[in-house]
């Protein structure tokens, strides 16, 4: 009776063992995807930073020429002047837009490294806590055999 009951805890704190260790997997899962999502963000990040000084290479490029027109033609310079500080300004708003992206994608970016640290952190104290339960279990399964070897 005692042996069949010890066998049966034994196969419950079995059970239970696997039930972690798929959790476990789980976890790391978990975690894979969120790394893969911050290296997405990253790049995305990269990529705006890219486009930000290609625009605003243009943006110095855009000025230069305005000012060689102005140079070049006084007499020409009213209606030039005033298409290249358009486009200036479409180029100005256009950078405003996109730095404010970059801010916003820096931001979401940040968030999601705290997140991550939290959630990495937090999955490593249940994975501790969960080794502990093992341990735990692995000493009360020993505990269990010797009782049983004491008393046959």
């Amino acid at each position: 009776e005692e042996k069949k009951q010890l066998t049966l805890k034994v196969e419950e704190l079995e059970r239970k063992l696997e039930s972690t260790s798929a959790q476990n997997v789980e976890f790391l899962q978990v975690i894979a995807k969120r790394e893969e999502s911050i290296h997405q963000c990253q790049l995305r990040l990269e990529e705006k930073s890219r486009e930000c000084s290609s625009l605003a290479r243009q943006l110095e490029m855009a000025i230069e020429d305005a000012k060689r027109q102005v140079e070049q033609a006084r007499e020409r310079a009213v209606s030039r002047e005033r298409a290249a500080q358009s486009k200036m300004l479409d180029l100005e708003t256009q950078l405003s837009r996109n730095k404010t992206e970059l801010n916003q994608l820096h931001r979401s970016k940040e968030d999601a490294e705290r997140r991550y640290e939290s959630r990495l952190q937090d999955l490593r104290d249940r994975l501790e806590q969960s080794e502990s339960t093992n341990r735990s279990m692995q000493n009360y399964v020993q505990f269990l055999k010797s009782s049983y070897d004491n008393v046959f």
